[in-house]
Order: C-alpha cells, then structure tokens, then sequence
C-alpha cells in the first residue's frame, strides 16, 4: 500500500471512530457529547508501522496465562502469546503480546503501553494496539501499526475496566502515533 492510500485508509478509520464515538456507541458519556468534535490523533507516520516475527511463549506452560493489572484492582487473564522486537528510534525494544485465553489461533494480538507521551500527550495509564497475526510457513507475523494506537475506555470516563500494560511495555521514547490527548 502506498503511503497516500494508507494515509487516506487511516483517515477513513478515524472519521468511522469518531462517526461512532459520536453516535453514543462509545465511552464518552452522553451529556458530553454535544461538545464531542472527534478524537485527536498525531499525523500518520507510516515509519510508526511493522511487521514482525512474533517470538512464541506459548511452548513455555507457565507463560501461557499472564495476569494484567487493571485500574479498578481487579486483574485480568490474558494468554501470553509471546514478544516482539520492535526497532524503534534510539534501538531495539521488545514488547509483550497478549490475546484472550482459550483461542488457540487468535487472529489479533492485544498491545498495551505506555511510552514518554503517556501523562503528557496521551492517556496516562497508556495506549492499546490490536495487531493482526498473520501466519506463514510455520511462523506468526505481528502486524503493529502506532498509528492505531488508542486510548483504553477508562480514559474517558469511570465505570471501566481496563487492563495497564505490565512493566515490560513501557517504552522509554515518545510513540508520537495514534490517539492523543484532545
């Protein structure tokens, strides 16, 4: 995909989100939206997209079920799919991949993280991704786009449960893609 057809694919996302968000299909309660204009977002930035091997925990029993924090306390069970290495500015950092428990051919992947815009530019508990897996000659691939990045539902009001991303996905740079605070 060139990059102006991912730009303008992009951009049809985000009107399609905020056309729901703005509909009452989505976190933002219903007396705030009549001021709602749509989510805000850094530009796309085709350089925030990868595709990479996904490095399987799966084979390790005890890294199959992994327990996320969550911000009501109350932890959540997800599969611990495995790690992906993602050359990002300044080198190499590695992320934890996660789907529900039970699937044993997920075809997305669940990204939490937290990076230098979160409590600044972004939600401060973090961002989440939703990558696709895609399978091929016996390896899964880790579709991650930043520029999907979006704020979890805790971030616009209470009432959610949402899980944070554990420690090891904190990233130490600014991920200037996706979803940003208005």
């Amino acid at each position: 995909m060139t990059n102006t057809a991912y730009a303008d694919a992009l951009a049809d996302f985000r009107r399609r989100k905020d056309e729901h968000f703005a509909a009452g299909r989505g976190p933002i309660a219903l007396d705030a939206l009549a001021d709602f204009q749509g989510l805000s977002y850094y530009p796309p930035d085709s350089a925030w997209r990868f595709m990479l091997p996904l490095e399987d925990a799966r084979g390790d029993a005890a890294a199959a079920e992994f327990l996320l924090d969550t911000n009501t306390g109350t932890p959540r069970s997800m599969a611990r799919l495995g790690e992906v290495a993602v050359p990002l500015p300044g080198g190499e950092q590695r992320l934890t991949v996660f789907a529900p428990l039970g699937e044993d051919q997920p075809a997305r992947a669940f990204v939490p993280f937290r990076d230098a815009t979160s409590g600044q530019a972004t939600y401060g508990a973090g961002r989440y991704m939703d990558a696709p897996l895609r399978r091929e000659d016996g390896e899964t691939w880790v579709e991650l786009d930043f520029n999907l990045a979006y704020h979890p539902y805790c971030a616009y009001g209470d009432g959610w449960t949402c899980p944070l991303p554990p420690a090891g996905n904190v990233l130490p740079l600014a991920v200037e893609a996706g979803e940003k605070l208005p």
